[in-house]
């Protein structure tokens, strides 16, 4: 099953909607923007915000100047988010959150969405043949529960400082008195009309005339205001009972496209989960990720260690056989992630076996320096009690993540999405809702084994999010890094980490690296980089199916110098790092 992924990655080559870098020094791409001067980039430890856009950014950072910590400034930057970028992310969809009180000791929140409670495993079954991804993802049949408010709620109550009302106020203002579109938005729209527009009232707003809204106007969304102001002032049962929650349900139950069958009941009875954190050490370095049903940190970090042995520092940059190594191990790491990951409240997932450094020593024993795997298919790790059947996924472009860190040394790192680009389609209240269902498989069994992340009432679909921080020797925080993307979220953060750890880039180098995505045995490439000039090198070494694709992803991160916080984003998205 494992071959299915050649189709994805194929798939995934023209629909990329996010953006990947590359530095000058080894690819043509954009360079990155020159960095801020050095006291204003460390903030003299005062705190940093990254995120996928500055407004986002500054929402954030004025949170914390008004005396919020890093949970505050999160929560705020994520609502701003929810304005400036709707097509990516916000209130409804879903997240996780990885966060570090300050003591290094980091907890998990489970923000992700969960299935009507009428849900069944052939949902997405039609004539007795999966239903395509196309055919699946528009309307309500896809829409999942939302889970950020629930998440964002809890991990307030927790580890909040500054009042609950008062971290929306950047937003509503966002929301009220307009935002100007920029190309990003502008393109994403043009190019996802049929979810963009799927709704009379986003049609209104976002395509007047219409068209696009075109580079450069204003948006106002004074109903998205109104509903954070709801929020704001009733907390999260203002969202997820009363009005809303019946103009949820009535989106979905009437959706001109797949209606769906989410209720009341199903939004008042969703929680959120705290979860402990997966860490695992590579090198003298600490990784600690969000575990199940994120396949974040357990495939992150089984790329990551299943390359220890290697020296990559050796095989820099530069050279195809270090890309060669880390194509590899994702092969060898995506290949359980297709079999094992789903939610652990309804499979036993194997995480102690998928991370133990035995288990991970003998995968790597697979990779060979020159040469390529016939086939890369699942290990058998300690831990596994059923046989399941593997699962190939589809792209999504509707992801954004952000770090934020105050001056008590609290970390934030949360990843949030609401699945494609516009998710459903569905528009309600000022926001888009999720299509989060779609990364279920849409077949419950394959040659008549159970899928283990097959559709299930209440059940949370796995998710490719990798919200991660990364201790150093000395148990201090070295980066906080996360992505948008789909599966390849997965391979951005692995490689960032390998570009600060085993390369000694900075972070703002390390996101900046050209992409190279290998989850079978097809290896995708960033067009216009210096990897594309390296495809002889890997067609030589075996990577017969080696082609490009665009390099249009993004990633935010924050890492630490000398006790100073630096931030880092993607050049060829409009992220942005901002002190307070």
């Amino acid at each position: 099953m494992i071959m299915k992924l050649r189709l994805v990655a194929s798939l995934l080559a023209p629909a990329l909607l996010a953006a990947c870098a590359a530095p000058s020094d080894l690819a043509t791409a954009p360079p990155a923007p020159a960095p801020p001067p050095a006291a204003e980039q460390s903030g003299h430890a005062v705190g940093m915000v990254s995120a996928a856009d500055r407004r986002a950014a500054d929402a954030g950072a004025r949170i914390l100047r008004e005396g919020g910590n890093a949970v505050d400034a999160g929560f705020a930057v994520l609502l701003a988010l929810n304005v400036v970028e709707p097509q990516s992310s916000g209130i409804g969809g879903g997240g996780f959150l990885v966060l570090d009180p300050g003591n290094g000791q980091p907890v998990t929140y489970d923000g992700r969405e969960t299935a009507p409670a009428s849900a069944t495993p052939d949902r997405f079954m039609k004539d007795g043949q999966p239903m395509s991804f196309v055919e699946a993802w528009v309307g309500g049949l896809s829409t999942g529960v939302p889970g950020n408010v629930a998440m964002m709620a809890m991990a307030h109550e927790k580890h909040g400082k500054l009042p609950w009302a008062q971290i929306f106020q950047p937003a509503i203002e966002l929301a009220r008195d307009g935002f100007d579109v920029t190309p990003r938005l502008h393109n994403t729209l043009a190019a996802a009309d049929r979810t963009g527009a799927l709704s009379a009232e986003a049609r209104a707003l976002f395509y007047p005339g219409g068209q696009a809204a075109p580079i450069g106007s204003t948006i106002r969304n004074p109903a998205f205001a109104a509903t954070l102001e709801r929020i704001a002032a009733g907390g999260p049962k203002a969202f997820y009972t009363g009005d809303n929650a019946a103009d949820i349900s009535g989106a979905v139950q009437n959706a001109p496209a797949n209606p769906g069958d989410l209720t009341v009941q199903d939004l008042a009875s969703y929680r959120p989960v705290e979860r402990d954190a997966v860490c695992g050490t590579y090198r003298v370095y600490r990784i600690c990720g969000m575990g199940p049903p994120s396949s974040g940190a357990t495939t992150v970090f089984a790329i990551l260690k299943q390359l220890e042995r290697f020296d990559m520092a050796a095989h820099g940059p530069g050279d195809p056989v270090g890309w060669h190594l880390f194509a590899e191990s994702q092969r060898l790491a995506y290949a359980d992630r297709e079999q094992y990951l789903a939610d652990p409240d309804y499979v036993q997932v194997p995480v102690k076996g998928l991370t133990d450094p035995d288990y991970l020593a003998r995968r790597s024993a697979l990779i060979d320096m020159g040469s390529t795997m016939a086939s890369a298919s699942a290990g058998t790790p300690e831990g596994v009690s059923l046989a399941f059947a593997p699962q190939a996924e589809q792209p999504e472009h509707g992801t954004s993540h952000f770090v934020v860190t105050d001056k008590g040394g609290m970390i934030v790192s949360e990843t949030s999405t609401i699945e494609a680009a516009f998710g459903s389609g569905l528009f309600v209240n000022g926001f888009y809702l999720n299509n989060e269902l779609t990364d279920f498989s849409r077949a419950p069994s394959e040659n008549g084994q159970p899928v283990a992340n097959r559709v299930e009432a209440g059940k949370r679909p796995r998710s490719s999010m990798s919200p991660t921080i990364v201790y150093g020797p000395d148990g201090k925080p070295r980066l906080a890094v996360g992505a948008a993307g789909g599966t390849t979220i997965i391979v951005q953060v692995a490689k960032a980490i390998i570009g600060v750890v085993d390369w000694g880039l900075t972070a703002q180098q390390a996101i900046a690296l050209p992409f190279l995505y290998s989850p079978g045995d097809t290896l995708l490439v960033e067009e216009g980089t210096d990897l594309e000039a390296m495809l002889p090198a890997f067609r030589a070494l075996g990577h017969e199916d080696a082609r490009t694709m665009p390099g249009r992803l993004k990633a935010n991160a924050v890492e630490w110098v000398d006790g100073q916080p630096i931030g880092a984003a993607d050049p060829r998205s409009e992220g942005a790092m901002v002190t307070p």
